[in-house]
């Protein structure tokens, strides 16, 4: 639509101005020969020197024409140039050269708007016409371009990139992510309580590797293990009962040594952790008791061999004192070493325990804070009373 209204005006400018320069020549003419007469009238004594020849008139007139022909046309819109300023008398001989065909009224019609008669597609439209056009024109590009339909799209993406952000966050915030049994964390509680007795480590050798700041996971693990965290488990086959199951006539022995309340309790939680962690220190560590004949009785526990040492702590020296079970000469610290120290600990805890069984305690000691480690979710499904 656009490409046509440019055509039509550009149409309705050349012809305008070619009638406007016509217009112009034949108002330059009629005003020397008006002119020219009245100075005829005026001066009888004018002669033939002073009467202007028709030739020179005819050359000036066309100098004057070409000098509007070769002007650049003005870009101004036609309501800046009325045409009522133009003589009509001028331009009514103009169309009438231009278009004999056309009667006074046409003329007249053509001088006041513009407009040729009898052309279907004429472009050329009164100004008033032009005004209304060129105001649709503009309001319908605007409306291809309001800022309402632009503001909206905004919103629709504004909220759409804000619903997948809270989304993503949402997903990352409060998924549910890979942990340890809840009846883990009230075992943890009762260690804290249970290895505040001072009495839970090796005699003499003061091993106290269960109830460590690093290392007293063992517990819950055993624990999580065996009885599946339930501090009223019995095992109807070996009598071993309780949190960290034991027989009773081994705890009510290792409960003594504890200076623990009397009868021992293995049903109770903090008696039958505080027990687990003597026991295990003089597994690890050895013991030094009476025997019958009321004479020291030294009992070597894990670290008492050099094969055990090279293991845990990567040599095998070892240290000795009279009446002390030997232990090795250096603190069992790296993580594998502590994990292989772990595994024989519950293989001597648990009567006939495989070595699968071992090793899969050592996993879930080894990793103690990271309960989404594969391995850790592979073993604690296979421990349904855990659940």
């Amino acid at each position: 639509m656009n490409d046509g209204l440019e055509n039509f005006n550009d149409r309705d400018e050349e012809w305008l101005s070619d009638l406007e320069i016509r217009a112009m020549d034949l108002e330059n003419e009629l005003f020397d020969l008006r002119e020219a007469h009245a100075r005829e009238l005026a001066e009888t004594s004018y002669g033939q020197e002073g009467a202007p020849s028709r030739t020179r008139e005819l050359r000036a007139r066309e100098g004057r024409a070409g000098d509007l022909r070769a002007r650049p046309r003005q870009t101004q819109p036609r309501e800046a140039q009325p045409r009522e300023a133009q003589p009509r008398e001028a331009l009514h001989h103009v169309i009438e050269d231009e278009d004999p065909d056309l009667d006074d009224d046409d003329l007249s019609s053509v001088i006041r708007t513009g407009a040729r008669p009898g052309w279907p597609d004429s472009p050329y439209r009164t100004a008033s016409a032009e005004k209304r056009t060129q105001a649709l024109i503009d309001r319908g590009r605007r409306s291809t371009t309001q800022p309402r339909v632009s503001r909206s799209r905004k919103i629709v993406l504004s909220v759409a990139g804000l619903a997948v952000v809270v989304a993503v966050a949402s997903f990352f915030i409060f998924r549910t992510n890979p942990s340890w049994p809840p009846s883990v964390a009230t075992v943890q509680s009762e260690i804290t309580t249970g290895c505040q007795n001072p009495n839970v480590a090796s005699e003499p050798g003061q091993v106290n590797f269960a109830c460590g700041k690093t290392t007293s996971q063992i517990l819950w693990v055993f624990a999580l293990m065996t009885s599946g965290d339930n501090p009223l488990f019995t095992d109807a086959k070996t009598g071993r009962k309780g949190l960290e199951p034991i027989t009773p006539t081994q705890g009510g022995e290792v409960a003594w040594s504890l200076n623990l309340h009397h009868p021992y309790n293995p049903l109770d939680p903090v008696d039958s952790l505080q027990v687990a962690a003597r026991a295990l220190n003089n597994i690890i560590g050895g013991a030094t008791l009476t025997s019958a004949n009321g004479k020291p009785a030294v009992q070597p526990g894990l670290e008492s061999d050099p094969s055990n040492c090279v293991k845990y702590t990567g040599s095998s020296a070892m240290v000795s004192h009279a009446g002390f079970p030997s232990l090795c000469a250096q603190p069992v610290t790296s993580a594998t070493g502590q994990a292989a120290l772990v595994a024989d600990a519950y293989r001597q805890w648990v009567v006939g325990a495989t070595p699968a069984a071992a090793y899969d305690v050592s996993v879930l000691f080894a990793n103690a804070n990271n309960p989404g480690n594969p391995q850790v979710q592979a073993i604690l499904k296979t421990l349904p009373s855990s659940a």
